[in-house]
């Protein structure tokens, strides 16, 4: 559960949803620690392309041109609680990173919206 959702957090196609989903339909007595091993492995992950955002030059917010990148500088880390969306949210936390979006926050609300995701998941296997 933790390397699946680890793995899915980077830009490698793979389904941590669907992961979760497959082994609580196995093991449904587990809900609470396979919840708390994707949530972890799935904000690792997030961290990880935030991190890598902040090796990237930093640049003034004066020169953002892209309307995300403007929203995103806007509300700063409360804007990684949607990291988890497909698509955007590699992009997010990358972004991010770049930006020098207060780490902790990133952290805490990347963590509770994989958490609310992981729940919804769980709640409906």
């Amino acid at each position: 559960m933790l390397a699946a959702s680890f793995v899915a957090a980077t830009l490698v196609p793979l389904s941590s949803e669907a992961v979760l989903f497959g082994y609580l339909t196995l093991y449904p007595e587990h809900a609470a620690l396979a919840i708390a091993l994707a949530t972890l492995g799935n904000t690792a992950g997030g961290m990880t392309t935030y991190f890598l955002g902040r090796l990237v030059p930093a640049r003034t917010r004066d020169k953002l041109d892209a309307r995300a990148l403007r929203w995103l500088a806007r509300y700063g880390s409360a804007a990684t609680c949607f990291a988890f969306l497909p698509l955007v949210g590699d992009g997010l936390c990358l972004a991010a990173g770049w930006l020098r979006v207060n780490w902790l926050g990133a952290l805490l609300f990347m963590a509770a919206g994989r958490l609310a995701r992981y729940l919804l998941v769980a709640h409906f296997s």
